[in-house]
């Protein structure tokens, strides 16, 4: 009501004026009314904005999970070069039977914690595009033997029998994803383990008919191959098998409680095995236990020109190498010098890329070993460093190594000449070298 008479006393004084004076006062009042009126609006909305103070947590940028992921991985598999190369070396060695069960069963702990690497990187990915499967030519057979000797170990370490068979019509090579194909397998062996407590787990790998379409890179025949693991151990229930492959989730509460585990790598192995073409499956074994079938497709591949008769080979054929290896990491260098100087080579190390191209002007060299993970200036940066100087030093041989497989391309394009996946086993390393200096000396 007072507002009311407000009003209209003022426009019975406004009568009275000029004008311009009424004009005068009409725009006043407008700019008051505007001004409240703004005022409200704000007082409105701090008002609305008051009951709810809680901010949203930031969330992490894209690619942000994947490249911490992916940095661990590198970190990890440094040091497990370290474990599975001296492991290696030892088993080599003269042992008795105990000692050379202790060292298998190092080498499968290791192996087992190198695809763990692997497959928890592929995690953080699956939202993502998708794997980005690798093409490389590699010795299947050879891996198919590896997987049985971690089986082996691991079975034995238990108190488990042990039963490995490989087809005599397996392919001796192929093109594909070595690297993740023997994460999925290790991960496979790993659960047949853990959820036997007795009896016997058995891997039989044999070539299958590959399905069309399905084989992804090199053109070839395809090929498909079928890693089947059967255990005698606590056996599903069908319920059980259908939760087998969700993420993070195992097939009951109680099966986590009783044997632990994150329930990531099933999830993660069909992944795998549905990027690389195929698929897996699981049943029920006659008499208790499981049965898991592992399929991919492969492309089939003809060994090289000149490839070494005999697993040995290449490693004799390219002894006596001076390699300048560029590695920070002080448990890297020590490995690395341990696996060159049993292959016959002599190693000298800087630990920044930044010295790399002066050491090797001052020095003759036959290769350069370049860790891509480096502090400064980094191992890409340094390839192009080198590649910069006068021959002959411009066109030494250089291998990269990192534990991310995403740096090749990397690498590569800066002028590395091979490139290697941690953990290095020394056969790698030498038969890289090997390969590598002869491209070099064919196009020199």
């Amino acid at each position: 009501m007072a507002s009311k008479s407000r009003v209209r006393r003022s426009k019975r004084q406004s009568k009275g004026m000029p004008p311009e004076a009424r004009a005068e006062k009409t725009r006043t009042a407008k700019v008051r009314t505007a001004k409240t009126g703004t005022a409200k609006t704000r007082s409105a909305k701090t008002r609305a904005v008051k009951p709810s103070r809680k901010r949203p947590a930031p969330k992490a940028a894209p690619g942000m999970v994947e490249t911490a992921l992916a940095a661990f991985a590198h970190e990890v598999r440094t040091p497990l070069t370290g474990i599975l190369a001296i492991s290696n070396l030892l088993a080599t060695s003269d042992l008795g039977e105990r000692e050379r069960r202790w060292v298998d069963t190092i080498k499968a702990g290791a192996e087992h914690l190198a695809s763990l690497a692997t497959l928890f990187v592929d995690a953080a990915r699956s939202e993502g595009p998708g794997l980005e499967i690798r093409q490389d030519f590699f010795d299947l057979r050879t891996l198919a033997r590896h997987a049985g000797d971690s089986l082996a170990g691991r079975a034995a370490a238990k108190g488990l029998r042990a039963s490995v068979e490989i087809s005599a019509k397996l392919p001796t090579f192929a093109v594909g994803d070595p690297v993740r194909l023997r994460a999925a397998l290790e991960n496979l062996i790993d659960n047949a383990v853990k959820f036997t407590e007795q009896g016997s787990i058995e891997l039989h790998v044999a070539p299958v008919r590959a399905a069309k379409g399905k084989a992804k890179g090199k053109a070839g025949r395809r090929i498909g191959v079928a890693f089947t693991i059967s255990d005698s151990g606590i056996g599903l229930t069908l319920s059980e098998v259908k939760r087998l492959f969700r993420p993070f989730s195992q097939a009951n509460v109680t099966i986590a409680a009783r044997f632990g585990g994150a329930g990531l790598g099933l999830s993660s192995v069909r992944q795998l095995a549905r990027a690389m073409g195929g698929d897996i499956a699981v049943a029920q074994r006659a008499g208790g236990g499981t049965v898991f079938t592992l399929n991919v497709v492969l492309a089939s591949a003809a060994a090289p020109a000149g490839a070494p008769a005999r697993e040995g080979a290449a490693v004799l054929s390219s002894q006596g190498l001076r390699l300048l290896s560029v590695e920070d990491n002080p448990f890297g260098r020590v490995v690395l010098n341990t696996i060159l100087t049993e292959l016959g080579h002599h190693a000298e190390f800087v630990g920044q890329a930044e010295g790399a191209p002066e050491r090797l002007a001052q020095g003759a060299f036959d290769a350069v070993l370049m860790d891509m993970v480096l502090p400064g200036i980094g191992g890409v940066e340094a390839i192009k460093r080198i590649r910069a100087l006068p021959p002959p030093q411009g066109g030494i041989v250089i291998v990269g190594i990192s534990g991310r497989a995403e740096d090749e391309a990397a690498a590569r394009a800066a002028g590395a000449d091979a490139f290697l996946v941690k953990p290095v086993s020394p056969r790698a390393l030498a038969t890289a070298l090997l390969e590598a200096s002869r491209r070099a000396a064919t196009a020199t």
